[in-house]
């Protein structure tokens, strides 16, 4: 019989303690000790500046931009690549108007494999860059 009153010796002194710690933490809202402890939680986000904020936010929509335009870049190299017939033509022009043109279709096929391999490294960092982003 001894065993048995211990047993319920313990579960009481349990129960006791749980009582005490939540008529404590009851006391403490009433007084307001828990307050004070929103507020600093609530003053330590006021900290961050909503410029500095809404700047990182900017930053964030133009990799995201940037991430677009790859994306439809590669689907247009795609279409290219695949609806490319036994004639094609390259054409690059610069600020000068001077242009270069091949119809050459390894080279083209050339210029495009690499173009195309290029602007996945290019959106893979980007995504990268995305995934790590913090706001």
């Amino acid at each position: 019989m001894a065993t048995t009153v211990k047993q319920n010796g313990t579960a009481k002194k349990e129960n006791a303690s749980v009582k005490k710690e939540v008529q404590k933490k009851l006391t403490d809202e009433a007084i307001g000790k828990a307050a004070s402890t929103e507020k600093a939680v609530a003053s330590k986000k006021a900290t961050i500046n909503l410029d500095d904020r809404i700047q990182n936010f900017e930053k964030l929509r133009g990799l995201a931009t940037q991430r677009e335009r790859l994306s439809q870049t590669l689907n247009e190299l795609t279409k290219f690549n695949y609806n490319q017939g036994d004639s094609a033509s390259f054409y690059i022009r610069d600020s000068h108007n001077l242009e270069f043109k091949t119809t050459n279709t390894n080279l083209i096929k050339l210029v495009t494999t690499h173009l195309q391999s290029t602007l996945e490294e290019r959106k893979s960092e980007i995504e990268e860059q995305i995934v790590e982003f913090e706001l």
